[in-house]
């Protein structure tokens, strides 16, 4: 594949605007508000049967996803190995996209009695998500030289918060108005949404396909093709302990995304439970934030870019610090949008600069970018699993769900504190 090539990198980001629609509708927007709703009808109440065990429906879904993270944790190194090995990563991208849109078009059939077939479907859907991520990532670095890769991977992520709003706005409009298209109830209009994430991802998907090429290996793929994989794994890790650098970043990273995801995540029920928001206000807050994110994420690059990656990081986890730290005190509703709206303006921007910075830390001739990646998607997905962890234990150890966000902050200021013992090299303008 050619670098730089615009009609490359513009495919490449156009799978940012095809899977994103699920991050928004299914992860947080949406889904979730259905889940509980219907849950709630089918069982009287937030006492669900789940295989014959009695389970809150908030906690059933909380380790649903949970399970699902870990399932990519154990799953994404051995198949990221299989895939440098082989030469096959847009393969495996593609059979994660097809599990995790598959995924979506089947909870058009959930109805909130058949709980175990809702929960199967949205841990599907995870794994599809965030197993396809892993691969996707790892095209970054072979389409683009680093010295663009800021701008191109801040591209990816503003094509997917413009996809994700026009899909979100579009299941509104059905979901205000059911009888105006033909659907019998809310809760058939919003099922119907789900339907649409799902060919949504499915569809524009195929753009990235089309133009994304595997760099053959011409290694067979056989019965011995795991050994191998678990070898090349292995390879990639011994590599990555002799490069301070990329070991200093990657514990960076890993402090700090307990802290970004856990807010991305628990600001939403924040805003319901502590300020008060009411359902439209709260996906009018989500819509802020994607907006906010897309700009967040085009400053921030060429921040970057004049000022060098380090800083650029720096300032952001002390923005997000701040906010953690501000969130104690606010009441008011007008101010949570206010810090709903810094939210949004720095959350795109530390998802983009990070995975960015972590590509051009990756040797430029490495054929074994999905296992490099694979390292970078475990660090994301355990700091998620260890930042919620945290972040409820201390609400139940306080009762204060003010307090857990407040002690957020530590991992921002941690993760800022070791960003700045790292010398990154001159491409990356530190």
């Amino acid at each position: 594949m050619e670098k730089n090539s615009k009609r490359l990198i513009n495919a490449w980001a156009s799978y940012d605007w095809s899977n994103s629609v699920y991050n928004l509708i299914i992860t947080t927007a949406i889904f979730p508000i259905y889940y509980s709703a219907a849950t709630k009808e089918a069982f009287g109440g937030e006492i669900v049967q789940f295989f014959g065990l009695s389970i809150k429906n908030s906690v059933l879904y909380t380790y649903a996803i949970s399970f699902s993270f870990l399932m990519i944790v154990f799953l994404s190194p051995v198949l990221s190995g299989i895939a440098d090995y082989a030469g096959v990563k847009k393969k495996f991208m593609k059979g994660f996209t097809y599990i995790g849109a598959a995924a979506c078009i089947g909870l058009y059939f959930f109805t909130g009695e058949n709980v175990e077939y809702g929960i199967a479907c949205s841990v599907l859907a995870s794994i599809g998500f965030a197993g396809s991520l892993v691969f996707y990532n790892a095209f970054l670095p072979e389409i683009t030289t680093s010295d663009r890769m800021d701008n191109v991977s801040a591209k990816g992520f503003a094509m997917g918060y413009v996809g994700s709003v026009i899909l979100l706005v579009i299941n509104l409009i059905f979901i205000l108005n059911p009888d105006l298209f033909g659907f019998s109830n809310t809760s058939n209009a919003t099922k119907f949404g789900f339907l649409l994430v799902g060919f949504w991802w499915l569809g524009f998907s195929q753009i990235a396909f089309y133009y994304l090429k595997d760099r053959p290996t011409n290694n067979k793929i056989n019965s011995k093709v795991l050994i191998k994989g678990v070898q090349e794994l292995k390879k990639v890790f011994a590599a990555l302990k002799q490069k301070l650098v990329m070991k200093r970043f990657l514990t960076s990273f890993f402090i700090f995304s307990m802290g970004v995801h856990t807010v991305m995540l628990l600001a939403p029920i924040f805003a319901e439970s502590e300020i008060g928001f009411e359902a439209n206000q709260m996906i009018l807050l989500v819509i802020i934030l994607q907006i906010l994110a897309i700009a967040g994420a085009y400053f921030f690059a060429f921040l970057s870019k004049k000022k060098g990656n380090k800083f650029a990081i720096g300032i952001i986890l002390i923005i997000w610090a701040a906010v953690c730290i501000f969130s104690y005190f606010l009441h008011q509703k007008l101010s949570f949008y206010i810090m709903g709206a810094i939210i949004g303006f720095v959350m795109g921007a530390i998802q983009s600069l990070s995975r960015s910075t972590y590509s051009k830390l990756i040797p430029e001739k490495s054929v074994d970018t999905a296992s490099y990646f694979s390292f970078y998607d475990i660090t994301e997905k355990l700091a998620i699993v260890i930042g919620t962890f945290v972040y409820g234990y201390i609400e139940q150890i306080t009762g204060s769900m003010r307090i857990s966000m407040i002690s957020m902050a530590i991992f921002f200021i941690v993760g800022f504190v070791i960003l700045q013992t790292i010398k990154f090299p001159k491409p990356i303008h530190d």
